[in-house]
């Protein structure tokens, strides 16, 4: 199964551009079957910290590295994609 992360938006400071929020989607696909977790990540930024990255300096994967928990969510989406390959329940009627 693979899982597709992406940002989709982010909010910042407009006085010196740090990232306030990051808005995440993360989709999952197993042959016709999908699964996707959507999300935001709240965060401080310190401008005069070390490791403080300029808004036009930012890539995807940095940003990325920002969401806490990601192990989780891939774990939760796998298991959503087992669940509908392998339901243990149905819907429907008999006619």
């Amino acid at each position: 199964m693979s899982i597709e992360w992406d940002v989709v938006q982010l909010e910042r400071n407009a006085s010196d551009g740090g990232v306030t929020v990051v808005h995440w989607i993360a989709r999952g696909v197993e042959g016709d079957l999908s699964a996707k977790r959507v999300g935001t990540v709240s965060l401080t930024p310190d401008s005069s910290a070390a490791d403080f990255i300029a808004f036009d300096s930012l890539t995807k994967e940095t940003v990325l590295g920002w969401v806490e928990g990601k192990d989780d969510i891939e774990s939760s989406i796998n298991a959503e994609l087992l669940d509908k390959q392998n339901p243990t329940s149905l819907n429907g009627l008999p006619w």
